[in-house]
């Protein structure tokens, strides 16, 4: 046996011994390595989180430990702006090739070491990587120890040190003065000549692509490119649900940076600016396939002789987090009922919600959980937001609609069918023809709650009877935001009479933990990361009973009724459970959700 086997081993078994993972999953990891090609197979700790979705800081830091490797915890030891500029400062000192691979294997130079002032702190979230070395070598200091730090504080510090942001004006220039540009008409052959002059010597291109990394790495949703002036533009990122002001461009026009972001993408033309177009982007970050939806607007501005266009663009990245449906954050009911529901070969599987509540996040979650060698997995997106590895995924398109997709599936032998948003009727009738025909099918609908889900259906023309039959679950979904855990505070001034009225009892609400949310240098305004809050609706005998009696109208009182003595809990009640354990607060809970009546 080879000495990197017997390492292998010797690591998986400590980590079984310290009860990080079980033997099943040591099992099961040895199981995909075996299978992969040796020249370009990964290491153990790379598929047990990966794969197997198990919590990765306490994999690598027990392998640090194991490795003997220093462990900085950014949350006692927090760097000072000092600190963070003597970061940045080292990180734009390296060559262009090194400072890519040092953000691609997350590596940085933390601060020198105080007993030996001649060695540099390297830290980094896998300190086992080889690369890691050459990285570290190449900083100015003769010697370096690499320690290790959670991926969480790592990505965390890496936003105060802001690399993208800090190296934007590279690019900037004078290119900006008053010419023969601004004299031109805007459809011009000698205007476009011009314009593309201006953004050769800008740089703008560098620019931009530097913005989309940035987004990436920033974990954005979305990137927003608002022209403020003839020669301001902004650039908005959305983290965590919120917009907020990532970077300004002063120095170029704005048909520049929008010509420019057009170029960076398919099926966009760059010289039409008065109408609206889609398309689709892609790049390597850090060494993995990034997608891009583009949409172009034509807007107004105070200058009516410049052409304004905003540009909206959604980031399409695999979840950087656990699909494991244990891992969503369901209250134990909500996971119970949304397992039983997953778990029959037949039926359809409805999540409700508005746009961004998290809905393709939970979806994605029951397909790999369903998912079997032996099933044949067909999904239908527009567009196709995460790439599901096993299935067969449909991308619609102008030759081929929502409709027709539906009607080819039916004759494409599917036992799992994830369809999109059920819009009317006819889409309705086919998601459901699919459930009751022995298919399992997934889909979504754009409804306030879970009960208003099934009046939805039956306004759409749907009978009782087949929605009685062919629903196992409606799930209701938002995605609430949480307090930041390095800065959060009990709170003080808590409305208890409020909180009694939503239908908190004294007793809990005596036990309760109630934050308030206060703001760091790791947050937004005192709040980092969303988690979802639900409302099962599962289809038993007497949800079904209820439903079948239904003649002109589905009484969604007497449905949530029964379901709330099932043991359903509302969005509201999800979210004060959330409050009371200090999760979130009781304002970002009336946001998201609407008064139990």
């Amino acid at each position: 046996m080879s000495q990197a086997r017997i390492a292998k081993k010797e690591l998986g078994d400590l980590l079984v011994e310290k009860g990080i993972i079980t033997a099943h999953d040591l099992l099961g990891a040895i199981d995909i390595l075996s299978k992969e090609d040796s020249k370009n197979r990964r290491k153990l700790p790379q598929v047990l989180v990966d794969e197997l979705h198990l919590d990765r800081d306490k994999i690598y830091g027990e392998i640090a430990n194991y490795y003997a490797f220093r462990t900085i915890d950014l949350a006692k030891e927090v760097p000072t702006d000092d600190n963070v500029n003597f970061m940045r400062q080292e990180l734009n000192n390296l060559p262009v090739a090194i400072k890519t691979l040092a953000l691609e294997n997350h590596v940085l130079p933390f601060m020198v070491d105080r007993d030996r002032p001649d060695r540099l702190l390297v830290i980094t979230p896998d300190p086992t990587k080889r690369e890691v070395y050459t990285i570290a070598r190449a900083f100015s200091f003769p010697k370096f120890e690499i320690c290790y730090v959670r991926l969480g504080q790592w990505q965390e510090l890496w936003q105060r040190v802001n690399i993208g942001r800090s190296a934007y004006a590279d690019f900037e220039s004078d290119t900006g003065k008053e010419g023969v540009l601004g004299e031109m008409e805007e459809d011009s052959d000698l205007y476009e000549q011009a314009l593309e002059e201006e953004i050769n010597r800008s740089g703008l291109v560098e620019l931009v692509e530097r913005i989309f990394m940035d987004a990436v790495r920033a974990g954005a949703s979305d990137i927003h490119v608002m022209p403020r002036g003839e020669k301001k533009t902004e650039f908005h990122f959305r983290v965590d649900g919120r917009l907020s002001l990532w970077y300004t461009h002063a120095e170029t026009r704005a048909e520049a940076v929008s010509a420019v972001v057009k170029d960076r993408a398919m099926n966009l033309d760059r010289f039409e600016r008065n109408t609206a177009q889609d398309g689709f982007a892609q790049f390597i970050v850090d060494r993995k396939t990034v997608r891009f939806r583009v949409s172009v607007i034509p807007i107004v501005g105070k200058e009516l002789k410049s052409k304004f266009e905003s540009i909206v663009i959604r980031v399409l990245q695999e979840p950087s987090f656990s699909t494991r449906i244990q891992d969503l954050g369901f209250d134990s009911y909500s996971e119970n009922s949304f397992r039983k529901a997953i778990e029959k070969p037949y039926g359809m599987i409805v999540v409700t919600g508005p746009t961004g509540s998290g809905k393709s996040t939970t979806l994605f979650s029951a397909l790999k959980t369903v998912m079997d060698p032996s099933l044949n997995v067909i999904t239908v997106e527009d567009p196709v937001e995460y790439f599901i590895d096993g299935a067969r995924q449909v991308k619609l398109n102008p030759k081929l609609d929502f409709d027709g997709a539906l009607r080819a599936i039916l004759r494409h032998d599917p036992d799992i069918v994830m369809v999109g948003e059920i819009r009317d009727r006819i889409t309705a009738e086919l998601a459901i023809k699919l459930a009751n025909t022995g298919h399992l099918t997934f889909a979504t609908l754009h409804t306030n709650d879970a009960v208003s889900a099934i009046a939805r259906l039956y306004k759409m023309g749907v009978e009782p009877f087949l929605i009685a039959y062919t629903l196992n679950i409606v799930l209701a979904q938002r995605l609430i935001r949480k307090l930041c855990d390095r800065c959060k505070t009990p709170a003080t001034d808590i409305e208890k009479e409020a909180l009694v009225k939503l239908g908190v009892s004294k007793n809990d609400l005596d036990k309760a933990k109630i934050s308030r949310p206060v703001g760091c240098a790791n947050c937004v305004k005192g709040f980092r990361g969303r988690l979802p809050i639900h409302e099962a609706l599962y289809f038993n005998k007497a949800i079904r009973r209820h439903v079948l009696q239904a003649d002109t109208n589905i009484d969604e009182e007497i449905l949530r009724n029964q379901a709330l003595k099932d043991g359903m809990q509302t969005l509201r009640q999800s979210g004060l459970n959330l409050v009371l354990r200090g999760i979130t607060t009781l304002e970002e809970v009336a946001a998201v959700t609407v008064e139990d009546d």
